[in-house]
């Protein structure tokens, strides 16, 4: 199957005075091809943004050509671009008083005749797209009264009015909330399944990038430019070689990255002093799980009990059970779940034992004895 989108020895940058050059890509080759959902990561300055406007053919490459179906850009007349290619972009637009269904309607215009009218055909296109992006009961509002998330579906659907073969958008999750992302990435996800377009992004929103991708591309500071399944960039390195800073670590088993205090917290077991970390969790299913997150985050790390005892072994003989001073461990927690009310997590430190009702309530108390074991002041417990 022929591709899409084709790049040949592509170099993208600026020109810049006097002859010299700013290469912020330079000779990649890559193929995109029909249905594809592809992610463009890398830290700001790497020219993510760059190589998207020389894809949609807004800008020229330094060297070497762009394809699409084919045809080579620098032989594509702007009629045919904007017939076979969508853009959104981070700009905001300023869209006057236009209404949501006009402004879709804008994405009809290479199909019109000079006086750009719409013929019925090209109203039912509009409607159609409005329906796809679940955005119906927008079409009478203004553009400017819509929220950004509203705003971002309409958008999509003035692309996806052009009938595009590549739909090309920059950071189109960048203004929304958590749940406007996810339905955001899941419905450009859906249209690349269902209709065969080609979808690229940008995006700094790594979680759903790996989540939701066919494939990543990844372009660090200064290039190459590193293609792959999400799991094969992570897997490879990429992405650890691309972010990882001072006080920034990837986790490849969790596929997300970690301040380095808490990549080191999480090594504890492993370490002599680890009993000064290790909380003896009890319990399981979700309630677990956002424990041992809530415990992670606070320098902790949640082992079972059988874990927490063979990692003590090196600092001398454990006490069964307990958390006293022979114990592997700082505290043991277990979880209570009730079918009347909400969950308690039981503390024992040294022999006593208290309740606590909420994870934060849990962590304070922890806090507070990491802190006295070590000989600094524990933050003040809540009270009530």
């Amino acid at each position: 199957m022929n591709p899409v989108v084709s790049g040949r020895g592509l170099t993208v940058g600026y020109r810049l005075a006097r002859g010299r050059e700013l290469r912020l890509l330079d000779r990649a080759d890559f193929e995109l091809a029909a249905g594809e959902l592809v992610c463009l990561l890398g830290p700001n300055g790497s020219g993510k943004t760059t190589l998207l406007r020389t894809l949609a053919g807004i800008q020229r490459p330094l060297a070497g050509r762009v394809e699409i179906l084919g045809r080579d850009l620098r032989g594509a007349t702007p009629e045919w671009l904007a017939r076979h290619v969508s853009v959104v972009l981070t700009e905001p637009i300023d869209a006057g008083a236009l209404r949501a269904r006009e402004l879709v309607g804008l994405g009809r215009y290479p199909y019109t005749d000079w006086l750009g009218r719409l013929t019925r055909a090209d109203r039912e296109r509009v409607e159609a797209a409005l329906a796809v992006v679940d955005a119906g009961a927008l079409a009478e509002r203004q553009v400017r009264s819509l929220s950004d998330g509203e705003r971002q579906r309409v958008l999509i659907a003035r692309a996806l009015a052009q009938e595009p073969k590549l739909m090309i958008l920059d950071e189109p999750t960048a203004y929304l909330d958590l749940p406007r992302r996810i339905e955001t990435l899941g419905l450009l996800r859906r249209l690349a399944r269902e209709r065969g377009v080609t979808v690229l992004l940008s995006t700094h929103h790594l979680d759903l990038a790996l989540s939701h991708s066919d494939r990543v591309w990844l372009l660090p500071q200064g290039g190459p430019l590193e293609m792959g399944a999400p799991e094969d960039v992570a897997l490879s390195g990429a992405l650890e070689r691309t972010f990882v800073s001072e006080r920034l670590v990837f986790d490849p088993a969790a596929g997300t990255f970690r301040l380095r205090e808490e990549a080191d917290a999480a090594a504890a077991p492993g370490r002599a002093d680890a009993a000064a970390r290790a909380v003896a969790l009890d319990g399981d299913g979700l309630a677990r799980t956002w424990a041992e997150r809530a415990l992670r985050r606070e320098g902790f790390v949640a082992v079972a009990a059988g874990e927490a005892r063979r990692a003590g072994d090196d600092a001398g003989p454990a006490r069964e059970g307990g958390s006293g001073a022979g114990a592997p461990w700082l505290a043991r927690v277990r979880i209570v779940e009730r079918s009347d009310g909400p969950v308690r997590y039981e503390l024992e430190i040294e022999g006593e034992r208290v309740l606590c009702p909420t994870l934060h309530d849990l962590v304070m108390r922890l806090r507070q004895r990491a802190a006295s074991s070590s000989g600094r002041a524990g933050p003040d417990l809540p009270r009530g």
